[in-house]
């Protein structure tokens, strides 16, 4: 149903600016997408002019914007402010707890918590814990001795390998895998053998792990990640790695073995990182950085190999360059050429008087 501009403005806490009178809102969306029914937004001063190719009837905008060629209702936090819109407008599907489903393989030595859903077609193995309030959907796959915290969600074709522990309040995506055996081969009698898959993968609460993701157990003990990490979709961690606090990890990295991370470490896209290297506190890896070496506290570095930021960009500027100082070069070596020739022509008519 369409809600007055006023209602949703009183709903975030904000303040309309400009004319109002009748105005409803029917939708939420993009600059872009925004249609005349719905109301947008921009959340900084430096983009209001954007304002001028949306379609839009309204738009949210930050404190002090003041007034534009339409109604705004300002706010402290626009994109706090959008998504409480949003959720008014278009409320999240929520589902009833099920409980157990009579679909679902839980194996009768598992330890279900309360409130706890086991959809249809999941497969809970022997000795499993799973805390009270936690979620396992459709076609995931809890291989024995797994813990599980309360309140984690794991979504539908997931896999934990066996002993695999997870904390509370975990988000784990759909088609991750989790304790995976790790990619060690040492050669017996002219062919590979696999090394030991002792160990098991630990994560810590409050972690996210994106779809398509893997981390692979430890040789003799824990692959660990730490609390409050979050891991995008397709992200490969090899065995033994151990990632500190609060990492920001994007698609497609991968971790090679027996590396360490401190807090706070961001891995941009398609980071590659060799096997027993560390990564300090509050590092940023560039996007398709190559790091093969330790990378320092506090640090931005970019490339392969991976270097400083500010000795990168050198790099580049300089790289830019080239063709240019090709040219110079060519004409240089001319000249030296033509000088050569001269002084050898000259050289010779003296001998000859």
């Amino acid at each position: 149903m369409p809600i007055s501009l006023e209602e949703l403005a009183r709903h975030v806490q904000g303040t309309v600016v400009g004319g109002t009178a009748g105005l409803s809102i029917s939708g939420a969306a993009t600059l872009e997408t925004a249609g005349p029914a719905d109301i947008t937004l921009i959340d900084a001063t430096d983009k209001l002019h954007l304002l001028a190719k949306s379609r839009a009837c309204a738009v949210i905008v930050p404190q002090g914007s003041g007034p534009l060629n339409r109604p705004t209702v300002e706010v402290a936090d626009v994109h706090a402010a959008f998504a409480a819109v949003i959720i008014r407008l278009r409320p999240p599907r929520t589902a009833a707890r099920i409980g157990v489903s009579p679909r679902a393989v839980v194996d009768p030595t598992a330890r279900i918590g309360a409130d706890t859903d086991i959809h249809a077609l999941a497969v809970i193995g022997a000795d499993v814990e799973i805390g009270p309030g936690a979620t396992i959907h459709s076609g995931a796959q809890i291989m024995a001795g797994c813990r599980i915290g309360a309140g984690t969600v794991i979504f539908p074709n997931a896999v934990l390998y066996h002993s695999t522990q997870v904390g509370a309040r975990c988000v784990i995506h759909a088609g991750a895998v989790l304790g995976a055996y790790g990619f060690g081969y040492k050669v017996v009698d002219g062919g590979y053998c696999l090394s030991a898959q002792l160990g098991w993968v630990e994560i810590g609460d409050d972690v996210e792990i994106g779809a398509g993701t893997t981390i692979d157990r430890g040789t003799y003990g824990a692959t660990s990640i730490g609390n409050g990490t979050k891991l995008d979709n397709l992200v490969m961690i090899a065995h033994n790695c151990r990632l500190g606090l609060h990492n920001m990890i994007c698609s497609q990295v991968g971790v090679a073995g027996s590396t360490t991370t401190g807090d706070w470490v961001v891995m941009a896209g398609q980071v590659g990182v060799r096997d027993h290297v560390h990564i300090g506190d509050k590092a940023i890896l560039g996007a398709r950085s190559g790091v093969s070496n330790d990378v320092p506290p506090g640090i931005t570095v970019l490339g392969e190999p991976a270097i400083e930021l500010r000795d990168r960009k050198l790099q580049l500027a300089t790289m830019s360059k080239l063709p240019e100082m090709r040219k110079d070069i060519k004409q240089l070596n001319a000249r030296v050429h033509a000088i050569e020739q001269t002084q050898s022509s000259g050289g010779r008519g003296i001998e000859a008087a």
